[in-house]
C-alpha cells in the first residue's frame, strides 16, 4: 500500500474520534505561534520546504518500509466507545492545559513531505482520542488526554486506576468522561507504574489525599518510587530543562514543518502536577495483590525505561499491562534531555521474563502509551520484536566496540537486522539507533574514543577559530557550505558551518545557512527527539533564543517528597565554589518534627553534609521544623522570616549562614545551546515578539523546578 493511500485511510479511520482544529498549549514554555493556518505554509518566515534530496529520501522510504501492514491502525481503533465534544482542557490557573486539536492537520489525509513517512504514520496513530474498551466490561483506557493513557480496571465496586496522567486537570477530565459513559464508580486504588511525571502527576485529579493517608485507597508503586520520582531531575535538573526544549521542540509550531508528535503521544499536559506518596510498595520480582476482586501479578522491572518500573498481569482477564516497557516504539536508551544511560540488555531480559511467564496465556497486551495488541501470536510478535531490538543493539554495539569501533563511529556502523527494520514495533520513533548506540558505548566504555587528541580536547570556541583560519575564512566556508547544501550533503555542511558559527557567533548568514542544513536533517529523521532537536536548533539560529522555559516555584508535593539530604546535596551544587576559597565553618541543622540531624561543613571551597551527625563545637546551629523548611525550599519564605516568627532558631556565629547564602547561584534554563543565540538580534524576517520571557527572582536556598517532559 502506498503512503498516500495510508494517509487517506488513516484519516478515515480516525474521523469518528478525531479532534476539532484548535490551538494547543503544553510544556510550560513561551511557544512560537502554533497557528491554525495553511498546513502547507512554513510557520517560520525563513523556513524552507523539503529539498529535492529530502523528497528523494522520503520516496525511497515509502518503498522500503512495510506500509502494507496496517494492523496497528485496526488495533488502535478497536474498542472505541466515544470521544468528548471538547478538545481543550483548561488548567485551574486559567490557561489551556491540553488541546489535542492543534494536530488536526495530521488527519487531512495528506502526505506531508516535511515529515519522515514512518513518523507521519506514528503521528497519525497517536491521534486516538476518547474512551476505549480493552477487555469487555473490565478494562478501559482514556487516550489522547495527555502524553500517556489513563487505564481503568473495573473491580467489584469501583475503579482501579493505572497511571493517572501528568496533571490534575487532565486526569479529572479523563475520569469524569469515563464515569459519564460507563457509570460513576469510586476510585478504590491507584497504581503508579513508574517514576516519570506523566504517570503520577495527575493523581490529585482522581483521589483525595486523606483517603490515601488513612489507607482507605491504596496507592501502589514499585519499591524505590519516591526517591527516584524526585532524584533524577534534581542535580542536573536545570540543564535537563534546557535540553528538554530540544528533545520536545517546545518553540516549534504544531505544523508539518515543526512539531508533529512525541512518539509515545502528542505532547505533555501543562497543568497542576502533584504527587501523593504511595502507601504500598512492590518489592518482590513477582508479587500478587488482589483489590476489589481483581487479582494483579506485579512484575518489578528496575533499570529499564525508568529506574524503577513494574508490569502487571491480570490472570482473570488474560491481560498484560506492559507499563512503558513495551509501547509502539523503541524507546530511549540514552535520552537526549540527559539522564543516566539505561541498560538495554537488562530491559530485553525483563521483556523476555514477561514473554515466558505470561506470553502463553495472554490474550491482550496494553500499556501506558500507544494502543493494545490482541491475540497470543500478535502479543508475542511485538514482545519478541522489542526484546530482540534492545538485545541486538546492546550486543552488536559491544561486538563492534570489541573490534575497535568507537563512540564517535558506532552510529554510522550499527544497523538493525533487516527483519527488525521491517517491523513497526521495532522502529525508533522515541529513541533512535544513532543516539542509543552511542549511549550503550558510553555506558560500558565512557565518552573517550581512545584517541589522545580527544582526551583533553580544546573547547569548541577555542578550536573553531583555528579551523576557520585554516579553511580560508568565512567567505570560503559559506560558499562551500552552500554547495554542500545544494548537493544534499547536509551533514558535511554542518561539519564546517558549525566551526564557523562557533568562531563567529554573530555571523547571521552562517547561522542561517546552518539552520537550513539542520532543517533538512530534521525533516529526514524518524525519531521525534532527533527531529525536534534539529528543528529547534534551526529556530534558535534564525531567531535568537527566546527564554522559552519560564521557571516556576516547586509545588508543595514535590518539596514534601524531596529528602532533606538531597536538598543539601543540591546546595553543594548551587554554590559558586570560586567565591568560597578560605571559608571554613560547620553548621548543625536540626529538624525536630521529623527527628533529622545533619552536619554541614565548608572546607576547601566545598560544601559537604552527613546525616545523623552533629559537630561538637559547630560554628552555627540552625533549628527549624522540616514542615517550615519546606517554605524556604519553595521560595515562599526565608530563614529570616521564620526566625522573626519564632519558627527558626540560630545559635552561634551567624556569619556562617550569611557566607553560605552569598554563594548560592540560581540556575535558569536560558543558557546558549547554539553559539550566538543568546541576546541575538534576529534578522527582520525572523523577528520574534516572544524573544523574552518573564523573569523569576528565586530566593537563596530555593530549589527551583522547571516544567519537564517524559522521556
Amino acid at each position: 500500500m502506498k503512503l498516500s493511500k495510508i494517509a487517506t485511510v488513516t484519516a478515515i479511520i480516525f474521523a469518528a474520534n478525531s479532534v476539532m482544529f484548535a490551538h494547543a498549549a503544553g510544556g510550560g514554555a513561551v511557544h512560537a505561534d502554533h497557528g491554525h493556518g495553511n498546513s502547507h505554509q512554513h510557520f517560520h518566515p525563513q523556513g524552507k520546504p523539503p529539498s529535492k534530496h529530502t523528497l528523494a529520501l522520503h520516496e525511497s522510504l515509502k518503498k522500503s518500509l512495510p506500509f502494507e501492514d496496517a494492523r496497528d491502525f485496526e488495533e488502535s481503533k478497536k474498542g472505541f466507545i466515544a470521544k468528548p465534544e471538547f478538545t481543550k482542557i483548561m488548567a485551574d490557573a486559567g490557561h489551556v492545559a491540553w488541546d489535542i486539536g492543534s494536530y488536526q492537520f495530521l488527519l487531512e489525509g495528506k502526505d506531508f513531505t516535511s515529515i519522515h513517512p514512518s513518523l507521519q504514520r506514528q503521528a497519525v496513530l497517536n491521534m486516538a482520542y476518547g474512551l476505549y474498551e480493552v477487555v469487555p466490561d473490565r478494562i478501559y483506557q482514556i487516550r489522547g488526554f495527555d502524553l500517556a493513557n489513563m487505564t481503568l480496571i473495573k473491580g467489584d465496586t469501583g475503579w482501579i486506576i493505572f497511571d493517572p496522567l501528568t496533571a490534575k486537570e487532565t486526569a479529572a477530565a479523563a475520569l469524569a468522561f469515563a464515569n459519564e459513559k460507563l457509570g460513576k464508580r469510586p476510585v478504590v486504588a491507584v497504581i503508579f507504574s513508574h517514576t516519570h511525571v506523566d504517570h503520577f502527576g495527575g493523581v490529585r485529579g482522581v483521589v483525595d489525599e486523606q483517603d490515601v493517608v488513612s489507607g482507605k485507597v491504596p496507592v501502589i508503586a514499585p519499591e524505590g518510587f519516591m526517591r527516584e520520582a524526585i532524584a533524577e531531575n534534581v542535580f542536573a535538573g536545570n540543564a535537563m530543562a534546557r535540553r528538554v526544549q530540544y528533545q520536545y521542540g517546545v518553540l516549534l509550531a504544531r505544523n508539518p514543518f515543526g512539531h508533529v508528535d512525541q512518539a509515545i503521544g502528542k505532547n505533555i499536559a501543562n497543568g497542576n502536577t502533584g504527587l501523593i506518596a504511595p502507601n504500598k510498595f512492590i518489592s518482590k520480582d513477582f508479587e500478587e495483590v488482589t483489590i476489589d476482586g481483581v487479582t494483579m501479578v506485579f512484575q518489578n522491572t528496575p533499570d529499564t525505561e525508568a529506574p524503577v518500573e513494574m508490569n502487571t498481569y491480570f490472570p482473570q482477564f488474560k491481560a498484560f499491562w506492559a507499563a512503558e516497557n513495551i509501547t509502539g516504539t523503541i524507546h530511549n536508551i540514552y535520552t537526549l534531555r540527559g539522564a543516566q544511560v539505561r541498560d538495554a540488555l537488562n530491559w530485553s531480559k525483563h521483556i523476555n521474563k514477561a514473554l515466558y511467564k505470561f506470553g502463553d496465556d495472554v490474550e491482550v497486551m496494553f500499556a501506558s502509551h500507544s494502543w493494545p495488541r490482541w491475540g497470543k501470536e500478535r502479543v508475542q510478535e511485538v514482545m519478541r520484536a522489542q526484546r530482540d531490538m534492545y538485545a541486538n543493539m546492546n550486543n552488536q554495539v559491544l561486538h563492534y566496540a570489541n573490534q575497535g569501533v568507537t563512540i564517535n563511529e558506532i552510529h554510522n556502523v550499527y544497523q538493525a537486522p533487516p527483519s527488525l527494520q521491517r517491523q513497526w514495533a521495532a522502529r525508533s520513533y522515541h529513541g533512535s539507533e544513532g543516539h542509543n548506540t552511542r549511549g550503550i558505548i558510553n555506558r560500558y566504555l565512557g565518552y573517550w574514543d581512545g584517541n589522545p587528541t580527544t582526551l583533553v580536547p580544546l573547547s569548541p570556541r577555542d578550536s573553531a577559530p583555528l579551523y576557520v583560519e585554516m579553511m580560508g575564512g568565512a567567505a570560503k566556508i559559506i560558499a562551500k557550505a552552500k554547495q554542500l547544501n545544494e548537493q544534499g550533503k547536509y551533514l558535511e555542511a554542518t561539519e564546517i558551518l558549525n566551526k564557523l558559527v562557533y568562531a563567529e557567533p554573530q555571523n547571521q548568514e552562517a547561522r542561517n545557512l546552518l539552520a537550513d542544513a539542520f532543517e533538512q536533517l530534521g525533516y529526514q529523521k524518524e525519531s521525534t527527539g532527533v527531529r525536534n532537536s534539529f528543528l529547534q536548533a534551526a529556530y534558535e539560529l534564525r531567531s535568537g533564543l527566546p527564554q522559552g522555559l519560564a521557571p516556576r516555584p516547586t509545588g508543595p508535593d514535590v518539596i514534601r517528597a524531596l529528602p532533606t539530604a538531597l536538598w543539601l546535596d543540591f546546595l553543594g551544587i548551587s554554590m559558586d565554589s570560586r567565591r568560597a576559597d578560605g571559608m571554613n565553618f560547620t553548621i548543625n541543622l536540626i529538624t525536630p518534627d521529623n527527628n533529622e540531624k545533619f552536619l554541614l561543613e565548608m572546607s576547601n571551597a566545598t560544601l559537604t553534609n552527613i546525616a545523623d551527625y552533629q559537630a561538637k563545637n559547630p560554628t552555627l546551629t540552625i533549628t527549624v521544623d522540616r514542615a517550615d523548611l519546606n517554605g524556604v525550599m519553595m521560595g515562599i519564605t526565608s530563614f529570616e522570616a521564620l526566625e522573626e516568627q519564632g519558627k527558626a532558631k540560630f545559635d552561634g556565629d551567624r556569619s556562617a549562614y550569611e557566607q553560605l547564602k552569598s554563594l548560592m547561584v540560581v540556575f535558569t534554563p536560558n543558557f546558549e545551546m547554539m553559539p550566538g543565540t543568546v541576546n541575538a538580534a534576529p534578522t527582520p524576517a525572523s523577528a520574534n515578539r516572544n524573544n523574552s520571557a518573564p523573569r523569576y527572582d528565586a530566593k537563596p536556598f530555593e530549589y527551583v523546578i522547571y516544567t519537564t517532559e517524559e522521556d
